[in-house]
């Protein structure tokens, strides 16, 4: 008897819907460019009208079938947009949490308006996005869903306690939607982005630290949607839950 193929006879129908998409050299970014280029429609969606439209450009200059839509991932009645315009590519095979910004701050300083909207973009953004992703996932018969986490999703760090707690939260949820909905299908995956990202966002602030930290220092954003592409492409009898990445020379 022939052994079953690694790649799911379905991997490749259905729309990926990547949540939390900004510059264009930023890691929502290359989500899309890995899916697109593996002929895969992508939908984008995030809260920077002119960064996603010039994404949504650049992936449409190179062949994708792309959609974006700008809206809050806090927000269900925008996060319900976000889904309606994969679904309207293909049936959502993949949807991808990957919203949330990082403010640090001396704990006395933090107010609960800070707290609390690092909270909204991260666990509750991941809340929304799941209840809205997993009917049309099920609808189709199963697929993926993935939540971009941080090393503040498994130790909290001084100046870090807002995001830390947020990206805890969402870890844990991420944890228990697996346990539900991985026995219907459900490839659902965390994945702990441990250090710097070579991103527009972090060398905007410290222009310095690619240098600084050398070759292969930070994060390449390709490789990591490379993991992300891994992750979706996984045979059910082997799925990863949980994927820590990091450069070869950071300390943990």
């Amino acid at each position: 008897m022939a052994s079953p193929s690694i790649l799911e006879p379905t991997a490749a129908q259905g729309s990926v819907l990547i949540a939390g998409v900004g510059a264009t050299q930023g890691v929502g970014a290359a989500i899309a460019r890995r899916f697109a280029a593996g002929g895969y429609p992508v939908a984008i969606a995030g809260r920077n009208a002119e960064k996603l439209a010039a994404t949504a450009g650049e992936l449409a200059a190179a062949g994708a079938k792309v959609a974006h839509v700008v809206g809050d991932v806090s927000k269900p009645a925008d996060v319900a947009r976000f889904v309606a315009a994969a679904q309207k590519l293909a049936p959502l095979a993949m949807a991808v949490h990957n919203a949330g910004s990082n403010r640090w701050a001396p704990f006395l300083k933090v107010s609960e308006e800070q707290f609390e909207s690092h909270w909204r973009e991260h666990a509750l953004g991941g809340f929304h996005l799941a209840q809205a992703a997993i009917p049309a996932l099920l609808s189709r018969g199963g697929g993926t869903l993935v939540f971009t986490g941080a090393s503040g999703s498994l130790r909290g760090k001084a100046h870090f306690a807002p995001f830390a707690a947020a990206k805890a939260a969402l870890r844990a949820m991420a944890q228990s939607i697996a346990r539900e909905f991985g026995p219907q299908g459900i490839h659902v995956g965390h994945v702990v982005i441990d250090g710097g990202i070579e991103g527009d966002r972090l060398l905007t602030f410290l222009p310095q630290l690619k240098e600084e930290r050398g070759p292969d220092g930070l994060l390449n954003i390709a490789a990591i949607a490379e993991a992300y592409w891994v992750l979706h492409h996984q045979h059910r009898s082997a799925w990863t839950h949980e994927l820590d990445l990091r450069p070869w020379a950071e300390s943990f």
